[in-house]
């Protein structure tokens, strides 16, 4: 079978590429693991806050937003996000205000919203509701459900080795198995720029970049269900509720030379949950899992959604960096729109901000 689409990659962005896709024609995604998400797609401190990132980012979150909170009955529930401002850090708080849209609150409401926060370190504090938890595995299994429904086919443990041109179709080898494709679509996170070296289409140039988290009891043996996630002024640490535990993540961006199976570094960790540590009155005695995953990104920073200016019938769908369930739902629409020869809903600026041709 000579399939419209073959997708490489099952994160979030190809699951909700082949979504909207297979509206438009046959779809195969290819996933190299067992199992969908295994990658940075599975390790998502997993929040949607429409403010977070550059001016093309926001767009797309705005975008999104209606069909997090209303498509097969919502993904989002109630969150809610404070930023902190230890000694030294005040100014750092007033830049996050601005550029985040917070509210300044007092010392004291703080401590109101979250009980475990130690009063004689902090300077500062701003929050704001507009953010939510994302039901990662929801979204997804929601993209692949429309996927399947419209004939779409997902294959695990489907690792490409082999991109050919014959003629008009591409040739697309994955082991012992041979697929035919009309257009590929390179959604394949930290690895989109091997894909494109495999087909013979220039890189762009994306940087995989580490970022740690670790798994611990509630201080002070708190329920934190009900409290928000906490972000250092200049986003220096954040902790966040999971499953009645804790989160911590040092929020590093360490570049990795190739893309691979993400674990914790243990020092960047330490030092890390060391910032966290002075902001809550309980002291971390004890961690029960660490995990990382690969936020890539563009040169730019910003997600790259359309055909390759040069070799046409290949789609780029990359560069979520750690975006991509916030944006999937207006990224896969545009991407759609491009590839279908729609007139995008997005402004023309956030289209061409998007697109491949910015690359020149």
């Amino acid at each position: 079978m000579t399939y419209d689409f073959l997708i490489i990659g099952g994160g979030i962005a190809g699951t909700s590429a082949g979504a909207r896709l297979s509206h438009l024609g046959s779809v195969l995604l290819l996933e190299a693991e067992t199992s969908l998400a295994y990658h940075a797609s599975g390790r998502s401190a997993a929040l949607f806050e429409a403010q977070y990132g550059l001016p093309a980012t926001v767009a797309l979150n705005l975008a999104s937003r209606d069909y997090h909170m209303t498509e097969n009955g919502g993904v989002l529930s109630p969150r809610g996000l404070m930023f902190l401002a230890g000694p030294g850090e005040e100014k750092t708080l007033a830049q996050d205000v601005e550029d985040m849209g917070l509210h300044p609150i007092s010392i004291d409401e703080a401590l109101a919203l979250v009980p475990a926060l130690n009063r004689d370190h902090l300077r500062g504090a701003a929050h704001h509701d507009e953010a939510w938890d994302l039901d990662t595995d929801l979204l997804i299994g929601n993209f692949v459900k429309e996927m399947r429904g419209n004939g779409g086919a997902v294959k695990t443990g489907q690792r490409v080795d082999a991109i050919s041109r014959e003629g008009a179709l591409w040739r697309v080898s994955a082991g012992a198995e041979t697929y035919n494709a009309r257009q590929i679509v390179n959604a394949a996170g930290a690895w989109v720029d091997g894909v494109a070296r495999m087909a013979g289409v220039q890189p762009l140039g994306f940087t995989p970049l580490r970022r740690s988290m670790a798994r611990m009891p509630a201080p002070g043996g708190h329920d934190p269900s009900g409290w928000p996630m906490l972000i250092g002024a200049g986003e220096t640490w954040y902790a966040k509720p999971d499953a009645g535990k804790w989160i911590v993540s040092p929020a590093e961006q360490d570049p990795v030379e190739e893309p691979h199976d993400a674990w914790a570094d243990d020092m960047v960790l330490a030092e890390g949950i060391a910032r966290y540590q002075p902001f809550v009155t309980e002291e971390v005695t004890r961690v029960d899992t660490t995990w990382a995953g690969l936020r890539t990104f563009a040169p730019d920073r910003t997600l790259v959604l359309g055909r390759d200016i040069r070799e046409p019938d290949f789609i780029w769908c990359a560069g979520q960096g750690g975006y991509g369930f916030q944006t999937a739902p207006a990224a896969s629409r545009l991407l759609a729109d491009v590839v279908a020869g729609h007139t995008p809903e997005l402004d023309p600026a956030t289209v061409a901000a998007l697109s491949p041709a910015r690359f020149g």
